[in-house]
């Protein structure tokens, strides 16, 4: 599971760099997904995911501890939850649930396989 997660978190972090406006049209309104401003913002929550899963994968690879890092993406997900919920009435209906049950199934998978990735 931490493996699908990290991969997951990877395609969609390089997803929101080459081409910022997928991912945003997932989330927020199509008029504010071109704006420059907006774009900034997806390619920069893209560099996070990325970071998050290069550092969730070389722990898997070198054996290294990987419960921080599927932490830290517990948090980053929370994060993109409570963003959500803040402009809940400003963002289309649809959109709102599906990022919402996205952020929201990412971070509970997280957090259920946290406790336990690190034992042998």
């Amino acid at each position: 599971m931490v493996l699908g997660i990290a991969l997951g978190r990877l395609g969609l972090g390089a997803g929101a760099l080459v081409a910022p406006g997928v991912p945003l049209g997932l989330w927020i309104a199509d008029e504010d997904a071109g704006l420059p401003a907006t774009r900034l913002l997806a390619r920069a929550l893209g560099g996070r995911d990325m970071a998050l899963a290069m550092g969730t994968l070389t722990a898997l690879a070198l054996d290294r501890p990987v419960r921080p890092w599927v932490v830290a993406g517990v948090v980053a997900d929370t994060g993109d939850v409570a963003a959500t919920v803040a402009a809940w009435r400003r963002l289309p209906r649809v959109r709102r649930w599906s990022v919402t049950c996205l952020a929201a199934g990412a971070a509970l998978a997280g957090a259920a396989v946290a406790p336990s990735c690190d034992r042998p």
